[in-house]
């Protein structure tokens, strides 16, 4: 059995939480033995904010042991692997100290806040052997992997065009501080860049607008630009300044050859050139869900993380990067 202790109970950590009880319940040979938080007296009476509702506001932790230290928590801890929610300077470090200890790490995204941290996680991981996850939840979200199968298969010829959009409402505060968050771009806008990396690997160059709109803030919005060799015509845009009664928003646009897929309101759209559009049958689970499932699963079975490995998380930070350079340039096209 897999002993888990999950670190930080944020909103993150809750969503983490809620899909290792429903394993758990499900039978998975897995077991939520501890929670860390250094506010842990006061998060585990009270709600978290998020963009998605968890499964409750307030949570019963009395079967699991609690603790406001990592260090006391892996004093008297015998785990196989840590999952770690925290805001995302502490990453590295962690992240590296983990996996030297012979214990395997799902880590939040986005992996590190420079593509030069999340190296030295990806390097770890190979050399101590253990596996490390990133957790980019929109590989295992089921509208993507069906916009992947499309991709892959051909079913509808090439892709010619795309273009992907995530917004929402203002994070909590400390996200607007981008010497931690890295901003928008870094901590929302990542999702869009690392599905168009996913699907069609690093782009040549980029091409960023952005601006800050809260001040004193990094950049809150973002629209770019993604250059490949066979001209297609990609677009990701980003903007966490949505109020009133916006909420949140995923949704992309794929145009291929013979077809395109519309994903919006949680429904995707199928319309093939030669015949009837349709509804695609997905899983209800959410990426969240299923991200966590595959790397239990991985680490149980001793098998490496391909769908995510750590390598291609870091290079999706690394277009990131670019694009911010590109921003600060007002757009210039910037090799990637």
């Amino acid at each position: 059995m897999l002993k888990i202790g999950l670190i930080g109970f944020g909103f993150m950590g809750r969503m983490h939480f809620d899909n290792y009880v429903r394993l758990m319940q499900e039978g998975a040979d897995i077991k939520l033995v501890a929670i860390c938080d250094k506010l842990i007296e006061e998060l585990k009476d009270g709600a978290a904010w998020g963009n998605i509702a968890t499964e409750q506001s307030v949570y019963d932790l009395t079967p699991y042991k609690l603790y406001d230290s990592i260090e006391a928590m892996l004093s008297e801890e015998e785990l196989d692997i840590v999952d770690i929610t925290l805001p995302t300077p502490l990453h590295a470090d962690l992240t590296c100290s983990m996996l030297e200890r012979g214990i395997h790490v799902l880590c939040e995204k986005p992996v590190a806040r420079t593509s030069e941290q999340g190296w030295r996680m990806a390097e770890a991981a190979k050399r101590t052997g253990n596996t490390l996850m990133i957790g980019q939840c929109l590989r295992f979200w089921p509208a993507y992997e069906y916009l992947k199968a499309c991709v892959e298969d051909g079913r509808y010829g090439a892709v010619t065009s795309g273009s992907f959009f995530r917004g929402g409402g203002l994070p909590q505060p400390w996200f607007l501080n981008g010497e931690l968050s890295g901003g928008c771009m870094v901590d929302m806008h990542i999702h869009d860049t690392d599905v168009i990396n996913w699907l069609f690997g690093k782009p040549e160059s980029v091409s960023s607008i952005a601006r800050n709109v809260v001040p004193g803030s990094a950049y809150d919005v973002v629209s770019t630009n993604y250059v490949y060799p066979d001209g297609k015509v990609l677009n990701a845009q980003a903007d966490w300044t949505l109020g009133g009664d916006f909420g949140f928003s995923m949704t992309f646009r794929v145009n291929f050859e013979r077809g395109n897929l519309v994903f919006e309101n949680n429904v995707l759209k199928v319309n093939p050139h030669d015949g009837e559009g349709f509804v695609a049958e997905l899983s209800p689970d959410m990426g969240y869900y299923r991200e966590i499932k595959y790397f239990v699963e991985a680490v149980a079975a001793g098998e490496p993380v391909t769908i995510c490995s750590p390598e291609s998380a870091v290079q999706s930070l690394e277009i990131v990067e670019a694009e911010i350079r590109s921003a600060d340039s007002k757009g210039a096209y910037v090799n990637v």
